[in-house]
């Protein structure tokens, strides 16, 4: 008798089976790089790797705060199937392929690849986002780069606490947060006094969130003599000693569980000025950019895992006398996910796009609102992607030996890191209102498609109408924000995606043909190609 189970989803390559991303590396000016990213396919599809993904969550990290002698050390010990996804995925350049290789379509590929990547496993991603986003704001430094950055683009990982110049490559964290503050970064109270020598400070206080602490360096903020301040915070002196770094404890998260996250003391810890006195905010705002297109592309992993689990049970398990993805209810359901999967990667990509070209002003003003747009937008639909997607599965789908729990608790973190919804909604308004050219290269955006599809035409009429309008414009920014991400999207979405979902996106999304949860859309012949495009293949 069958059993009626699917067979375990392995052995395949996610970037083959992936035809919005092939197609979206190939446009955005990376297909260059179409070797790695189908290696790295090929390897996420494994057993192996799928296996690294489960240990590490099931074995999070520990904190050994002393020796056996007493002696602070301050160390954080992992799995060795974290050390190996670090392995694979600091070995492709996902932490520094942009600055390895600066040639065009570079930020694409790197975005690509990391998508691909992260379907594994998310939370080891952390401290390679971070690498990724430091170059930036270092390079605001010439010297700090000079000496840090050779190290931090390095193919090699290597881990350990030990001084940088005696090492193969280092990873980089970040320590902005605080206990009283929050993302109100302007209210730290962590010291940083002047020691005379050039740059160099010594920095005291309390960080309630610091990202990765076994990372060999980090980009603080803190208060100097001339206001908040950012800077670069090595884990171990050139001496060799330990600096005044310690971590009071690890979080216990919600999700992450395989990634160290930690509150931390410093107590006369020595760093040393990246930029200009009190112009913290403005100097490290670039890696916040990087990290933030980051959280998109996580976002897009996710919901993309999510809808490769979906289908792919669905056609392989039955009720009621037939396959599940021959229901029509569960098509409809499938079909919405897949929809909303495919705007999410052509968005994560363009955004990645405006990244490579950000030299041309309108790409630059484009990333600047279009960033922060996607950020609010795409986490919050990961988490609803993610509970569709479990639910799909029925009761397979929230034992932990599947892997939409552990997506299911990864899901909110994007959302939260980097500015949470409302953070990130009202940096929209300060953007509109700050620099006016953001706006008008949104709108020169999503008007590449006027003419294409009435309802996108009557969604960008009624923004440019509310954006004129509106008074109480703090209070409806979400409102706001959502409505410039599906037309956004829709507009991507008529220009590069299927042709099929497309027209789905512009009916249900703007045309008001969709109800308030997934699998509410009109009946369509069409929805069983779109999942059929999106349904990973052996």
């Amino acid at each position: 008798m069958s059993a009626n189970q699917p067979p375990p989803l392995v052995d395949y390559n996610l970037f083959e089976s992936d035809a919005t991303l092939r197609e979206s590396l190939e446009r955005e000016g990376g297909s260059w790089a179409h070797d790695l990213v189908h290696d790295l396919g090929s390897l996420a599809g494994t057993q192996q790797a799928i296996d690294w993904g489960f240990q590490a969550n099931a074995n999070p990290p520990q904190l050994r705060t002393h020796d056996r002698f007493g002696e602070r050390i301050d160390e954080v010990e992992f799995h060795p199937a974290w050390h190996e996804l670090m392995r694979v995925a600091i070995g492709h350049g996902l932490h520094a392929l942009p600055w390895r290789e600066p040639r065009p379509g570079a930020h694409a590929a790197r975005a690509a690849a990391f998508y691909i990547w992260s379907q594994v496993e998310g939370g080891h991603g952390c401290p390679v986002s971070m690498t990724y986003a430091a170059i930036p704001t270092l390079r605001k430094e010439p010297k700090l780069a000079a000496q840090w950055e050779p190290l931090a683009t390095t193919l090699e990982y290597d881990p350990g606490l030990r001084p940088a110049t005696t090492k193969q490559g280092v990873l980089f964290g970040m320590a902005m947060t605080e206990r009283q503050g929050g993302s109100d970064v302007r209210s730290n109270t962590t010291r940083a006094t002047p020691t005379g020598a050039d740059g160099e400070h010594l920095l005291k206080g309390q960080k309630w969130f610091c990202s990765a602490p076994m990372c060999d360096a980090f980009l603080v903020l803190a208060q100097a003599p001339g206001g908040l301040s950012c800077f670069l915070l090595p884990r171990v002196l050139p001496d060799g000693t330990r600096n005044r770094f310690y971590i009071q404890r690890l979080k216990d998260k919600l999700g992450n569980r395989s990634n160290a996250s930690s509150e931390i003391e410093l107590d006369d810890a020595w760093a040393i000025l990246v930029g200009e006195e009190g112009k913290g905010v403005r100097v490290i705002i670039e890696m916040v950019n990087h990290t933030r297109l980051d959280c998109v592309i996580g976002s897009a992993s996710l919901m993309r895992q999510a809808v490769a689990q979906a289908t792919h049970h669905t056609a392989h398990r039955s009720a009621f006398g037939k396959l599940l993805s021959e229901q029509p209810l569960m098509v409809n359901v499938l079909a919405d996910i897949a929809v909303e999967s495919e705007a999410t990667t052509i968005l994560m990509m363009r955004l990645a796009g405006a990244f490579d070209r950000a030299s041309d002003p309108a790409e630059s003003h484009l990333r600047r609102i279009a960033v922060a747009i996607g950020k609010f937008w795409t986490c919050k639909r990961a988490i609803a992607v993610v509970a569709e997607a479990l639910e799909c599965h029925g009761g397979n789908g929230y034992v932990e030996e599947s892997i939409l729990p552990r997506l299911y608790r990864e899901a909110p973190l994007n959302s939260i890191w980097e500015g949470s919804g409302n953070v990130n909604a009202l940096d929209v308004l300060r953007a509109m209102q700050r620099e006016p050219e953001t706006v008008a290269a949104y709108f020169a955006e999503v008007e590449l498609t006027q003419g294409m599809d009435t309802r996108l035409d009557r969604a960008v009429t009624d923004l440019k109408k509310e954006l004129a309008s509106s008074n109480e414009i703090e209070s409806s920014a979400r409102r706001i924000v959502e409505h410039m991400a599906l037309t956004l999207e829709a507009s991507l979405m008529l220009r590069y995606g299927d042709g099929t979902a497309a027209a789905i996106f512009c009916n249900s999304r703007l045309g008001g043909e969709w109800g308030h949860t997934f699998g509410t859309l009109s009946a369509s012949a069409g929805l069983k190609s779109v999942i059929e495009r999106h349904r990973p293949r052996f």
